[in-house]
C-alpha cells in the first residue's frame, strides 16, 4: 500500500497538538512500558500496521520479552502479564471498542484499584491518543518504518 497523505506536512499544528499529548502521557508517572503495551494492544485492535510496528519495535528495543509480545493479542489467556498490566489492557480494550460495548463498572473499578486517579485519568489520555493516532495512520495509510 502506498501511503495516502502525510498530515504532519499539511496540518503540522495539530500532528504537534497530537504529539504533545503522546509526551504528557510518556513524561507522567505511568511506566514507558505499561504505556506501549496499552499503545500496542489499542492499535492491534484498531489494525493500524503503522502503530503495531512502531509501538513493538519500542517495547522490543527497550527489553520487553517475545512471549509477552507475541502474547498481547490473547492477554487474557496468557500467564505473562501482572495484574496491574491486566486492569490497564481491559480498560484500553473497553475504551477502544466504545462502539461496541461500554467501559464497565466491573473494568473501571479493577483499574482504580491499580491506579491513581491522576494515573487513571493519564492513562485515559493515553488510550484516547493512541486511537486517534490510529485514526489518523489507518486512512492515511502511514507506512510501517516511516517514523524512523
Amino acid at each position: 500500500m502506498t501511503q495516502r497523505m502525510e498530515i504532519g506536512k499539511l496540518v503540522p499544528e495539530a500532528y504537534r497538538a497530537m504529539a504533545a499529548l503522546d509526551r504528557f502521557a510518556t513524561q507522567s508517572t505511568l511506566p514507558k512500558g505499561l504505556l506501549d503495551l496499552v499503545r500496542l494492544r489499542a492499535s492491534q485492535l484498531n489494525g493500524c500496521v503503522y502503530c503495531v510496528d512502531m509501538h513493538s519495535t519500542d517495547l522490543k528495543d527497550a527489553g520487553e520479552a517475545d512471549n509477552r509480545l507475541h502474547a498481547l493479542t490473547v492477554w487474557q489467556e496468557a500467564p505473562f502479564f501482572t495484574d496491574k498490566e491486566r486492569a490497564a489492557l481491559a480498560l484500553t480494550e473497553a475504551a477502544t471498542k466504545l462502539t461496541t460495548d461500554d467501559v464497565t463498572d466491573e473494568v473501571w473499578d479493577r483499574a482504580a484499584e491499580h491506579f491513581s486517579e491522576q494515573e487513571l485519568a493519564t492513562l485515559i489520555v493515553a488510550i484516547a491518543t493512541i486511537n486517534a493516532w490510529n485514526r489518523i495512520a489507518v486512512p492515511t495509510r502511514m507506512t510501517p518504518e516511516s517514523y524512523k
